[in-house]
């Protein structure tokens, strides 16, 4: 590998997360120098997928105080081998995802992994039916179970459609009805103005029950679609509308039966995984083990262009940047998140959202839940099973109702992700796990942790003082599916560096590269 410390780069990336390798993939022909280095041994930053072996190694750097990290009070647990009982596989056997969120086959994301030519790198397998827990009502609106105690109901499929809707033999015509209408206006998008014109601000509960006049039984399960993270009385129709359209309209446009999907072996990771592959392609360089420590900067005077980032590009004098292996460094542009910046420059006027996740492995392939939705569907490797509010216990200190919803995603060992007649549990509620309708002895490993999501300033507010070449990207946003935001933040960050009005971004000719090139350069990401 060349000295680090010759030439100077035109960018230097922090960390390997999704955002930092989308953008590595969209300057991976822009013939710039750059530099991309990461503090973890391990690529994929807070979307890394893990073995069982990296985990347990994870879980004790996340806990050690001395460092720096977007996650906090990890805990493992692992199940006591018994005669008899199903055991864990040997740990590379697993794919453990600490960023397990889907991907709407209408999002932004997948038309730019196509025409950036790195599709084919990527498997992309089917999200099958979404399934609501439909609890027992006690008459009250509270729960009747007592906290830690398994639940009574059932869980029922949502209808993704007509065929759905007409299949399900628990409707009756007055809630197909209503159902039928709602379903035609919310995947017609020029219908929503005349709903929104007098239920934008109100709760979608009751723009369900007064406009369209649905029964009270269908009101989780379109809830659901929504992948609202608050209960429904904070759930407004303004929010609730376009992504029940997003997902009836993604429904069938990549196959029938699906409008979502996961890549195959370790979800957002992999395509973490593939940006830094392009760009090491391209002439990047890649060194791990080695995050930014220190950075010093010049102060420049603003250009008569005032605040123009094209104007101003030419005119920064470079960065002057010490990494963790004391290496220093000349650049023009340093660009990471928070926990991958020094303090002294990352943007921390911000708030921070603590969510607490667990991730299960369960000795049963629970194959009820992979439902084929219809007929000619791909066997679907993953599933979501929705607890709306209201539908699990609490500890007393506020109402069931007032809970948001958990939306429960399960990964069959199809994913690859862990071996078969396993599968793998994600969500994001501590509690949860003890309340879902699984036998203990079924738990082979668990592993609980909080992820702290930086909400930083939007990048066009981020002014272009002495510090303006420093860009802090915002976390992922937390969710159920892959937000649109993050290929836009992107975009904005790509557009600043580029400084040009190009309609380029991530669109790439076709790249034929050597079989042993791909390799060797496979084999040094590995490293």
């Amino acid at each position: 590998m060349e000295s680090l410390e010759g030439p100077e780069w035109d960018v230097v990336l922090s960390g390997t997360g999704l955002q930092q390798s989308l953008l590595a993939l969209a300057l991976s022909r822009s013939g710039k120098k750059i530099l991309h280095v990461d503090k973890n041994d391990y690529y994929g930053g807070p979307e890394a997928a893990l073995s069982l072996q990296e985990a347990e190694a994870w879980v004790e750097k996340v806990n050690d105080a001395s460092q720096v990290s977007t996650f906090r009070n990890a805990i493992l647990t692992k199940s006591d081998e018994e005669d008899g009982q199903a055991s864990l596989g040997s740990s590379r056997a697993y794919s453990i995802s600490l960023s397990p969120q889907l991907i709407f086959t209408r999002s932004n994301l997948l038309p730019a992994l196509v025409s950036s030519r790195v599709h084919a790198q990527l498997e992309f397998l089917a999200v099958g039916s979404w399934w609501v827990f439909n609890h027992e009502p006690s008459g009250s609106g509270e729960t009747k179970t007592p906290l830690g105690a398994t639940p009574s109901g059932e869980f029922r499929r949502i209808p993704g459609g007509r065929e759905d809707v007409f299949s399900d033999k628990s409707l009756d015509l007055r809630a197909i009805r209503p159902l039928m209408k709602f379903l035609k206006l919310a995947a017609d998008a020029e219908a929503h103005h005349s709903i929104l014109e007098d239920w934008a601000s109100k709760p979608f509960s009751e723009c369900l029950k007064f406009h369209f006049n649905m029964p009270l039984v269908l009101h989780a399960p379109l809830l659901a679609l929504t992948s609202s993270q608050t209960p429904p009385s904070d759930t407004l129709t303004s929010y609730a509308l376009p992504r029940i359209h997003r997902y009836l309209t993604s429904i069938g446009l990549f196959g029938p039966g699906f409008g979502l999907v996961l890549p195959k072996w370790g979800c957002l990771s992999e395509i973490a995984q593939v940006g830094c592959r392009a760009s090491a392609v391209g002439g990047g360089v890649y060194v791990l083990k080695n995050g930014v420590e220190t950075l010093r900067e010049t102060a420049y005077p603003i250009s008569e262009a005032g605040n123009d980032p094209k104007a101003v590009v030419e005119a920064v004098p470079p960065l002057t940047i010490r990494l963790q292996g004391g290496e220093e460094l000349k650049a023009h542009w340093l660009v990471g998140s928070v926990e991958d910046l020094p303090q002294s420059v990352a943007v921390r006027e911000c708030e921070e959202v603590q969510i607490s996740h667990s991730i299960t492995i369960v000795s049963s392939p629970l194959s009820p839940l992979f439902h084929l939705a219809a007929e000619g569907a791909p066997t679907p490797a993953a599933t979501v099973v929705v607890f709306p509010s209201g539908s699990l216990a609490t500890d007393g200190s506020v109402s069931a109702a007032e809970m948001p919803p958990v939306y429960l995603t399960i990964h069959s060992s199809d994913t690859g992700e862990c071996p078969a007649g396993q599968c793998d549990l994600f969500c994001p509620e501590l509690e949860t796990e003890r309340e879902i309708n699984q036998r203990k002895s079924s738990i082979l490993w668990t592993l609980h942790y909080t992820r702290l999501h930086h909400q930083v300033p939007p990048l066009k507010d981020q002014k272009l003082t002495k510090t303006s070449h420093v860009i802090t990207l915002p976390s992922v946003p937390p969710g159920l599916v892959v937000d649109d935001v993050v290929l836009r933040t992107v975009r904005v960050v790509w557009d600043r560096i580029q400084g040009e009005d190009e309609e380029c971004f991530m669109l790439f000719e076709e790249q034929r590269v050597l079989d042993d090139e791909v390799n060797a350069l496979d084999e040094e990401l590995e490293r």
